[in-house]
């Protein structure tokens, strides 16, 4: 598997393979004790966690998944959240993941970058099915996916153990290849 992902342009946004250089952009919100939890993963505590949170990331195609994308401001140039096709089953499927910083929630960030994703994985990686999943209470990631015109499949009951053990139901939607393709227009980056 390719250790590299490609970069991607969207009207906005460029998505990069995430680096070392993203470690205080990053930390800038990952730290914050709203964002992490509500995304299954406990808020980061010092720069070097977070550095290595990036490493495991790019450590990621070693093990037959695909790494994560760095979400930028083509205007700045500033890293502003990530997005990845994780739970990677090659010319199968994957699930959706998004995270941005809080200073641009509301802008559509998240569902530009989502597109992206979604474009990417059934065009180029051939997959036929992409899955997104929210903890019931995370509001804003489900409005996401209704923006996305994901279909809404239901709870999954315990479906997830948070870090700090605690059990917890997730909402999923989904798209699959043939909805995709019925509605690729939509999806254009």
């Amino acid at each position: 598997m390719k250790t590299s992902l490609p970069q991607i342009e969207t009207e906005r946004l460029f998505l990069r393979e995430i680096s070392e250089n993203d470690v205080y952009d990053m930390f800038e919100y990952a730290s914050l004790p709203y964002v992490g939890p509500v995304a299954g993963w406990e808020p980061h505590t010092s720069y070097l966690y977070t550095r290595d949170v990036i490493k495991t990331y790019r450590k990621k195609p070693f093990y037959g998944q695909l790494s994560v994308f760095a979400v930028c401001l083509k205007s700045s140039k500033k890293m502003i959240g990530t997005c990845e096709l994780h739970s990677y089953f090659k010319d199968f499927k994957a699930e959706l993941g998004y995270t941005i910083n809080p200073k641009y929630w509301g802008k559509g960030y998240a569902v530009e970058a989502a597109k992206a994703m979604i474009y990417w994985g059934f065009e180029d990686l051939n997959l036929k099915r992409i899955e997104c999943c929210s903890f019931t209470n995370n509001t804003q990631s489900q409005r996401v996916s209704e923006k996305l015109g994901l279909t809404y499949e239901g709870i999954r009951k315990k479906a997830y153990q948070l870090y700090d053990g605690s059990i917890h139901d997730l909402k999923c939607f989904s798209i699959t290849d043939d909805e995709f393709y019925e509605k690729k227009k939509n999806f254009e980056i």
